[in-house]
């Protein structure tokens, strides 16, 4: 895929163009930003531009080589992840293995290290040598959310690349363009910070119904004699949604700010839009500190969650709190 078909991430891909036309294409780079943001397409781009037998600065993605890449047989491009939880000393020898042998291609060789700030110490140590001084002529690409986990000296020896955010427009216009109902990617929009993200999140079978089921706890906890415990434990933990509590209390976090948006008239920010009557008819039944404590509440038990308190419990104790 051509570089313009990347969205967003236009100084990324302006300095990997400008090192392409200028044949000055670092050793190493380090593609360094949020989960989703497009790094690993982008890496994929700069291979097939580096190895275009059409294009100076960019992909055709018609000749050959191009061809081998999108398909995922280029020989001389390696791709490498984490094996479990991390990247093993022996996954970056066996590259290591795999660049000793030269290509025939005028070309240096490729590899795309994802996920690297998942590599153990010896794995990291391992490469740094290899960083400097590959068997073979080659350009690494190292992706990583949280860049500053990897070893000072593995950044040192990269050139990096900053990713942002996208923007939320630009992503639901995406998403919109692709059919996916706007109330949907509204809230997959606001819980993930990239489209691949997005896209990951409103395939899951649950997502739609997980919405359906906080907008009616939500809803059902504002009323006197609230059923929402109730509701809990009949729809919650029988059918499953039980094991994405962490959304749904994301998803309320989203909610109450959606309340405060009301008030303070930013009706533009708000999420769950398709509930704007019912958001408009009562988001003055709390002020504005309440809104914010409900908030809290629900990044409180968020963190209980990842102390493996128990998740049912959790939850009434939150709703509850709710209604009080």
């Amino acid at each position: 895929m051509p570089f313009h078909d990347i969205l967003g991430q236009e100084n990324a891909k302006r300095l990997l163009q400008n090192a392409l036309r200028k044949e000055a294409v670092s050793h190493a780079y380090l593609f360094s930003g949020p989960a989703g943001s497009g790094q690993m397409k982008t890496a994929l781009t700069f291979a097939q531009a580096i190895f275009c037998i059409k294009s100076q600065d960019d992909a055709c993605g018609e000749c050959l080589e191009c061809r081998k890449v999108e398909h995922g047989n280029h020989p001389d491009l390696q791709l490498l992840k984490p094996d479990g939880a991390s990247i093993k000393i022996d996954q970056i020898r066996d590259l290591q293995r795999a660049f000793s042998y030269r290509s025939g291609s005028p070309n240096p060789k490729v590899y795309i290290i994802d996920e690297a700030d998942k590599m153990t110490v010896q794995a990291a140590n391992s490469l740094l040598k290899f960083l400097e001084e590959p068997p073979a002529p080659a350009v690494g690409i190292l992706i990583a959310d949280n860049s500053r986990s990897l070893l000072p000296t593995v950044q040192s020896r990269t050139q990096r690349i900053p990713f942002s955010p996208l923007h939320p427009e630009i992503m639901l216009q995406a998403l919109a363009s692709e059919g996916v109902p706007a109330p949907l990617a509204r809230c997959a929009v606001s819980l993930t910070s990239g489209l691949e993200g997005c896209r990951e999140l409103l395939q899951q079978n649950w997502f739609a119904e997980m919405r359906n089921l906080m907008l009616q706890l939500a809803k059902e906890s504002l009323g006197k004699g609230s059923s929402a415990v109730a509701t809990v434990g009949q729809k919650l933990f029988k059918t499953g949604l039980g094991d994405h509590l962490d959304i749904l209390f994301s998803m309320f976090h989203l909610w109450f700010k959606d309340m405060l948006y009301f008030l303070y008239q930013k009706h533009e920010s708000i999420v769950f839009i398709d509930q704007l009557d019912f958001i408009s008819r009562h988001a003055d039944l709390r002020d504005a500190t309440e809104w914010v404590a409900y908030m809290d509440f629900a990044a409180e038990s968020t963190k209980k969650l990842r102390s493996n308190a128990n998740a049912q419990l959790c939850l009434e104790q939150f709703l509850i709190r709710l209604e009080s």
